[in-house]
């Protein structure tokens, strides 16, 4: 047996400062880094204090013991460089909007502090406490901080959950040639998550403009990093990525800054992405002001040892001794800081034990549901058509009239991209989605890894920064492996963040049902996604409203799932002769035929198939109304059209492909009880497939999966009830 040994050209360049590097640094800017230092500690004390007298609902993570990392970041970027950050951002989002909005020439250790300053402060803690001065009104709070302003892009409340998101931002950073870097704050429990390696692996192969930094601060809640990781320094992880380890501790501030500082020039200059690991300690445990040796998962010796390397002491005494600062600029430094947070506190609260908080600055209630979407301000200029509107068409595949949408798009809007699993293999995707759009747009039709979460996460972060993503997911069962970026990130960011950002991003999937993939392939995934108001959901059942509604998909500013059926790609349908730039309006439903014994509701591919129905109905003596809902989203259904119908038929009929458990029958049902129970002669009827994962056995497939003839003969039955 030959034995070989691989070396590989991989190091981890560990940052120290000597007494020189200190004096480098220009004073002012010295006393901008202390500022920031102890504004974060006093607002975090504050924060803290604040809990305890119950004026914040929820959980405060708080940052002492890591206020160096904020700072000197800060201080060694551009002010266009973005940030996003975890559950545990207040240091980060208060040195980055502070940065941004007070001036530069500002010098603390002389000046009194801005207006702009004291206001940045007073609005990240009413965020905090979730009242309705915050930058997200309230609805963020402590772990969902955003200022897209400041270029604070957003913290995340999910472990590891906002990694791919900003590699996203750092894409379109880099797509749009801005010069600009992404940082990316997570703790040591991120590093085991699997949206790390493939965000890594994504920013790696593409060479993003990306520095991931690690706060190593040893728990992720009360688990040590020995008895969650095998390896004791984390930047070594990058070795598998093609990216860059650099290693400095959270009490050597001058060498963070300096670390980000080069790191940052090199990429903008070319070089590869990074993973910078701060050795660092939170003073308290994971949430609120206990010592965590209070729950017996560390020493009080360990943190004792840990208190008296915090950068809130050692650092003034750093500059008293190499004379940058005085004891007396220091100490002015530290009140304006201590008054600036008693301010904001007493804003917002009545003194007293406890305080209360000011209920005036409570959020008003009718607007809880404010902003889940879009406004629909996108479509003013907007004219809708239907195929009425059109004379003469010409017939074309359903798979074509995919490429030539998505192809409009990429040549009207140099900001749509594309992005997936084979899309630019075979000419077009594994199943001729994107036909011919690799050869004319190379850069913009984008081959993935296997890692839906990534790169479904990379979409949302290019999204957050005016781009518009097409995301396909090669079948919808994926959806699972990406389930924290599709429904926990996407879904929900417009209204976490307040209504202070669109997420125009289209996601398309194909449903197998019938092909024979099995259990783990051949999903429908109405039901899924319909649990997300976020999301608009839509099926076009033919070429023409694939069209029209990709159009408005595109259009919207919200994120946009399309339901595509395998059945229906190789079939043929009309569209209008030199005409794909038109629009059909969402929530609009589509009546199929006329009739005035029973109304069918479906969508997709089920809508085409209970057309080809019509026949056997007239023959079988009943007179039907198809409607094909189109819009699938529960907020977006047409009841209007459907109570019409009702107001003939007095009966409904929800037809569905997908298994019971996965369809939206049963919501659409009950909908259409409670509003139009006068109408109704009968119990809403539902008609689905088996509730079962489908098999690869031909017979068991068809089986399991709804037929005709019971379609036909369900119709018939409740015509019946109703004649008698």
């Amino acid at each position: 047996m030959r034995k070989e040994l691989i070396n590989y050209d991989f190091n981890v360049v560990h940052w120290k400062s000597e007494s020189p590097d200190l004096m480098l640094i220009d004073s002012k800017l010295i006393a901008r880094m202390l500022f920031d230092i102890n504004v974060i500690h006093e607002f975090e004390k504050g924060l803290l204090s604040l809990k305890n007298d119950d004026c914040v609902w929820g959980p405060v993570h708080s940052s002492i013991g890591q206020e160096a990392i904020a700072a000197a970041s800060v201080a060694a970027l551009r002010t266009s460089d973005k940030f996003f950050g975890t559950h545990r951002s207040h240091h980060q989002f208060l040195s980055k909007t502070l940065q941004y909005y007070v001036s530069q020439q500002w010098n603390p250790a002389e000046q009194v502090l801005p207006f702009e300053a004291d206001t940045i402060i007073r609005r990240t803690l009413a965020e905090i406490m979730g009242l309705s001065d915050g930058f997200c009104g309230g609805r963020g709070g402590s772990m969902h901080l955003r200022c897209k302003e400041a270029g604070f892009l957003g913290s995340n409340a999910i472990v590891g959950g906002g990694i791919p998101i900003a590699t996203g931002a750092a894409f379109a950073e880099k797509f749009e040639k801005t010069g600009n870097i992404v940082v990316c704050f997570f703790g040591d429990g991120a590093i085991n998550q699997g949206a790390f390696h493939e965000a890594c692996n994504l920013a790696g192969l593409w060479k993003l403009p990306i520095i991931f930094v690690l706060e190593n601060n040893e728990y992720a809640v009360g688990t040590s990093i020995k008895n969650s990781c095998a390896v004791s320094n984390l930047s070594v992880r990058a070795a598998s990525y093609g990216i860059n380890a650099h290693l400095v501790e959270a009490y050597d501030i001058i060498a963070i800054y300096q670390a980000i500082k080069e790191v940052s020039e090199s990429i903008r200059n070319g070089d590869k992405p990074c993973l910078l690991e701060v050795k660092t300690y939170r003073r308290y445990h994971h949430a609120g002001d206990q010592p965590g040796s209070a729950f017996n998962y560390r020493t009080m010796e360990e943190e004792e040892y840990w208190q008296k390397m915090e950068i809130v002491t050692t650092f003034p005494d750093l500059l008293i001794k190499h004379k940058i600062l005085t004891k007396k600029e220091i100490d002015y430094i530290k009140m304006q800081a201590i008054e600036t947070i008693q301010r904001a506190i007493n804003y917002y609260t009545i003194e007293g034990k406890p305080r209360k908080v000011k209920t005036n600055f409570y959020p008003l209630t009718d607007s809880a549901s404010v902003g889940v979407r879009s406004d629909g301000s996108e479509f003013e200029k907007v004219t809708f058509s239907e195929r009425e509107d059109y004379d003469n068409f010409n017939e074309i595949k359903y798979s074509d009239a995919i490429s030539a949408i998505i192809g409009r798009w990429l040549e009207r809007d140099w900001k749509t991209f594309v992005l997936g699993e084979e899309i630019a293999n075979f000419g077009g995707g594994a199943y001729g989605a994107t036909k011919g759009l690799p050869v004319l747009y190379p850069d913009r039709v984008i081959n993935t890894p296997i890692s839906e979460s990534g790169f479904t996460g990379l979409g949302l972060g290019a999204a957050l920064s005016g781009m518009r993503p097409i995301i396909e997911i090669m079948f919808p069962d994926f959806s699972l492996v990406a389930a924290d970026q599709i429904f926990n990130q996407i879904g929900k960011a417009r209204h976490m963040y307040g209504n202070t950002t669109d997420i125009p991003l289209v996601l398309r999937t194909r449903i197998a049902i019938g092909c024979g993939y099995g259990g783990q392939h051949s999903m429908d995934p109405v039901g899924l996604y319909a649990l997300f108001s976020g999301w608009r959901i839509i099926a076009p059942a033919n070429a023409f409203d694939y069209i029209g509604l990709f159009n408005t998909a595109m259009q919207s500013n919200d994120p946009v799932a399309i339901l595509e059926h395998h059945m229906l790609y190789s079939l043929k349908f009309p569209v209008p002769e030199d005409d794909i730039d038109y629009f059909i309006p969402f929530n609009k439903a589509r009546i199929i035929s006329v009739g005035d014994d029973v109304t069918l509701i479906t969508y997709g591919v089920m809508a085409y198939r209970c057309e080809r129905l019509i026949s056997d109905f007239i023959e079988k003596g009943i007179s039907v109304e198809i409607i094909d809902l189109r819009t699938i989203d529960l907020p977006g259904l047409d009841f209007d059209t459907i109570g019409e119908s009702l107001k003939k038929t007095g009966v409904a009929i929800v037809v569905e492909e997908a298994p019971t458990n996965h369809s939206i029958g049963a919501k659409i049902a009950a909908e259409i009880t409670e509003m139009y129970f006068d109408y109704l002669d009968s119990p809403v009827m539902r008609l689905t497939s088996l509730d079962v994962p489908n098999s690869v056995s031909r017979v068991l497939e068809k089986a399991a999966m709804i037929d005709d003839e019971t379609i036909i003969n369900n119709t018939v039955l409740a015509a019946k009830r109703q004649w008698k």
